[in-house]
């Protein structure tokens, strides 16, 4: 019998970005990691964040509400594009009061 190759679909970071989507509503990668590394104290990459938000988007758990061209002085150039995200009918957050109270208490 052969090993699958890759990623096991379940993750731990997966499943509190969730947690986190689900009282944003919606959020891009960067405010995201912001907030997932305020809310779980925890270092994450953002490399991470990007690719979990990814495979949630493959897996159905996120589904991509807009890109917003953002205009500005950057340091690395004058302009981002900032991709937003929100929670699809398949996420099942857990709905955690602690989550919910350091939100709120970022606020």
């Amino acid at each position: 019998m052969s090993k699958k190759l890759g990623r096991k679909p379940k993750s731990d970071i997966r499943d509190e970005m969730v947690e986190l989507l689900y009282f944003m509503k919606e959020a891009y990668g960067y405010e995201l990691y912001k907030k997932y590394c305020k809310v779980y104290d925890k270092k994450i990459s953002m490399r991470s964040v990007y690719y979990h938000l990814n495979k949630g988007v493959e897996l159905g758990i996120f589904n991509l509400k807009e890109i917003r061209d953002v205009k500005g002085d950057f340091s690395w150039g004058s302009g981002v594009k900032q991709v937003i995200f929100q929670l699809s009918s398949n996420a099942q957050p857990k709905i955690s009061k602690d989550v919910m109270d350091k939100i709120n208490a970022l606020k």
